[in-house]
């Protein structure tokens, strides 16, 4: 029930920051179009993209350790049994737990003092900083949660010598049918 609720919401927020994204990339060409060619710059690419930025980063973090997606070498994962791979997997639970839980605490208030002063960019429009900064709180917060849902999931499987599940296909494999 959790792990679903989790995947849920990390799905939403990486597609909310899949707007993001797009957000950026039109508001860059519109500002590189009005420079170049009518001379008339668009105010404000640049702290707009600072901050869907940090959507776009922390907002994916979640669903890619959902997916098990996250940069491994595997060089030796591989070639270790169930029971050595979930040893492994439970040191990379507790050290990623370590990072981003305090990446977390730092992050929460980082968020507070943002919003307690009003913080804002310097420029030609002020555009406010701490949602940028709750965002990223937020973000860890989700990824922190389903890190504590792994390391639940991969001590139980110290103890049972059980495989990894295998991953659902994602997105594009849904839609194609199956694997390229």
């Amino acid at each position: 029930m959790l792990a679903h609720l989790l995947e849920r919401l990390a799905l939403a927020v990486l597609l909310v920051g899949g707007v993001g994204m797009m957000m950026s990339v039109f508001l860059g060409v519109a500002d590189i179009v009005g420079t170049q060619l009518l001379h008339v710059p668009v105010p404000g690419p640049f702290e707009i993209t600072e901050s869907t930025m940090v959507l776009i980063v922390f907002g994916a973090l979640a669903y890619a350790q959902i997916r098990r997606a996250h940069i491994r070498v595997e060089l030796i994962y591989t070639h270790v049994g169930p029971h050595t791979q979930a040893l492994m997997d439970v040191f990379a639970d507790v050290a990623a737990l370590t990072f981003f839980g305090l990446m977390l605490w730092q992050a929460t208030m980082e968020a507070q003092y943002s919003y307690q002063i009003g913080e804002a960019t310097v420029g030609l429009i002020r555009f406010p900083l701490y949602p940028a900064r709750i965002i990223l709180a937020a973000g860890t917060g989700l990824l922190v949660l389903r890190l504590v849902l792994d390391l639940i999931i991969d001590s139980r499987r110290v103890f049972t010598g059980e495989p990894p599940e295998p991953l659902e296909p994602s997105l594009p494999e849904l839609r194609s049918g199956g694997p390229d």
